[in-house]
């Protein structure tokens, strides 16, 4: 596989635009500071940040993921995402007004809004250190792992000239023209992407190999993998793969783009979005798009990756330049873009790069704003004028990137990070839903939860095994899934203790945290104010649009595996839930 000269001309072109963007909107941020920079003057439309909320999701790490859980455990195996809408869809109904009306710039200045004192304080700053460097480079690194992959296959790169091209290139449109330069070439991002995928996928299908879709989906080795649903006759395939992902995980663990109760850089699109309603517009066009729009293009080549590539080795023997210890079965989808015509290889390769640079730009901006916001202009210097304060976001882009980057070059496979930011999330989730309408949740409540929280993930992850793998087993061994699973339940005691056993917030930092962001209900009684509660026509339009979405998801998959019946049922469906979620939640 080589890449030709109109190849190489598009990703040029794509590169090109995103400096063009950056320089374009530094001259806007000029005028708004670090407000400009950060939140790109609070004004942005709904249409605009929810398809910015979509790019950014869709990071290079992310088709890759989905083939891996695909190859590994079918179809089904995507549940270990999918349930995130059930997140997606709280967020939307319940928590988009609520962070829209806090006016903070970052959700990690929420810390001194809803508590106070020295507790606050010190969560604020640790919070910021911790989610703006620890956090957001293990992101960056997992994206960084999928963009190896990418270039070593497409471009013929190491690892490191992958990173520093494109790393430098989104290094100048981020720290240039901060959060309306990310947004813009987001914008840009998705429809490349969209195109590419959906391009890429019937080219796909119609290679000699695969042979079109009917043969891929009678094929011996893909029929298996096709479910929709695991065997539900199986608990050992069941539990882990659909129950604990829809009991547990979507409420439980903190994931970049699914925060329990939103967070993240999905508040930081709410924080600019104009209005309330185009906070809730957003958020609900981000989670349409990503779970019922985009995974079938990447489940299909998923699917005849197992027909081309069967197995690792065959992967190691057509691409002996990849480096062994990156060699997996999420190498699988690059692997089937290498078998592109000329012109659609460069327009899908440039879409790959700029997922990947979308991603990364969020994760900088969003991890400068902590930095800056949260810590410099918090502790170390108050006084900080509007240009050091963006001359300070500009310094924490560049050492991020480095930081992330360099993560990317020592992980090896997509799946092990996934895994451990669910672990290290696990417990906290039910935490941050709940602190908006418990009035007991203090701030040593957050601290409690997020040490305990890393300690039990540090226990499963390096103790546990190693206890389970004595001649004479101290503990018994635990799969993946039960790891979360304890995780979030030993986790959730402990805050739950540690808010009973601390004492609650000041009353007047209660009551103006209510009378600012009117949370409502019976939480807040004795703070009560007029008013109807939200939440239970929240909920109600959560349940509706989440069966809207999953009915709409399966009916492209009922369509696409040649079942017309269930089709047009799912799709009806999708139709009656979609017109009860715009009645409960919209009007």
């Amino acid at each position: 596989m080589q890449l030709t000269t109109l190849d190489w001309a598009i990703i040029a072109a794509y590169f090109a635009l995103a400096l063009a963007v950056g320089a374009w909107a530094s001259r806007r941020n000029a005028s708004e500071g670090a407000r400009g920079f950060f939140l790109a003057g609070g004004q942005m439309p709904w249409w605009l940040l929810g398809v910015s909320m979509v790019a950014t999701t869709f990071s290079t790490d992310t088709p890759n993921l989905v083939t891996g859980l695909v190859r590994e455990q079918g179809v089904a195996g995507n549940w270990g995402w999918w349930a995130f809408l059930l997140t997606g869809m709280l967020t939307v109904f319940v928590y988009a007004r609520l962070w829209h009306r806090s006016g903070v710039l970052t959700d990690i200045a929420f810390y001194e809004l809803r508590y106070s004192g020295p507790a606050a304080a010190f969560l604020r700053g640790f919070r910021a250190l911790y989610l703006g460097l620890v956090f957001n480079v293990l992101v960056m690194g997992t994206v960084s792992l999928a963009a190896i992959k990418l270039g070593g296959i497409l471009l013929g790169w190491p690892g490191w000239q992958t990173l520093l091209v494109t790393g430098v290139i989104t290094l100048a449109y981020s720290a240039w023209g901060g959060l309306r330069a990310v947004i813009l070439t987001d914008f840009v991002q998705f429809f490349l992407a969209m195109v590419g995928s959906v391009w890429a996928c019937v080219y796909v299908l119609g290679l000699p190999e695969v042979g079109g879709l009917d043969a891929l989906l009678a094929h011996p080795d893909v029929a298996p993998l096709t479910p929709m649903l695991p065997d539900l006759g199986d608990p050992g395939v069941w539990v882990p793969v659909l129950l604990v992902p829809l009991a547990v995980q979507w409420w439980a663990s903190y994931y970049p783009g699914a925060e329990p109760g939103g967070g993240g850089y999905i508040a930081q699109r709410m924080f600019s979005a104009r209005s309330e309603r185009d906070a809730v517009g957003a958020t609900l066009f981000f989670n349409v798009a990503h779970y019922a729009l985009r995974p079938w293009p990447w489940i299909l080549i998923a699917l005849a990756s197992v027909v081309v590539f069967p197995t690792l080795a065959d992967l190691e023997a057509a691409f002996p330049g990849v480096e062994a210890g990156k060699v997996g079965h999420d190498l699988a989808y690059p692997a089937m873009l290498s078998l592109l015509p000329p012109g659609l290889l460069g327009l899908v390769a440039a879409s790959l790069l700029a997922a990947f640079m979308s991603t990364m730009s969020t994760q900088l901006n969003l991890g400068a704003s902590y930095l800056v916001n949260d810590f410099y202009v918090r502790f170390i210097k108050p006084e900080a004028t509007e240009r050091e304060q963006v001359a300070a976001g500009r310094l924490a882009t560049v050492v991020s990137m480095v930081l992330g980057c360099g993560l990317g070059l020592m992980l090896t496979d997509a799946g092990q990070a996934f895994n451990l930011l669910l672990l290290i999330g696990a417990g906290t989730g039910g935490l941050f839903i709940l602190r908006w309408f418990w009035w007991r949740i203090n701030a040593w409540t957050e601290i409690v939860a997020m040490v305990g929280s890393l300690l039990v993930a540090g226990y499963f992850t390096f103790v546990h095994d190693a206890l389970a793998a004595e001649p004479v087993a101290l503990v018994p061994p635990l799969a993946a899934h039960m790891k979360l699973v304890w995780g979030a339940l030993v986790t959730s005691a402990i805050w739950v203790v540690g808010t009973l056993v601390t004492p609650p917030e000041s009353e007047e930092t209660l009551r103006g945290f209510v009378e600012k962001v009117r949370p409502g209900g019976p939480g807040w009684r004795r703070f009560a104010h007029e008013g109807t509660w939200a939440v239970p026509r929240g909920l109600v339009a959560m349940g509706l649009g989440s069966a809207a979405v999953y009915a709409a998801l399966f009916a492209t998959g009922s369509w696409l595996y040649g079942d017309g019946s269930m089709a047009l049922g799912l799709g009806a469906v999708a139709l009656a839930a979609g017109w009860g979620t715009w009645k409960w939640g919209l009007r």
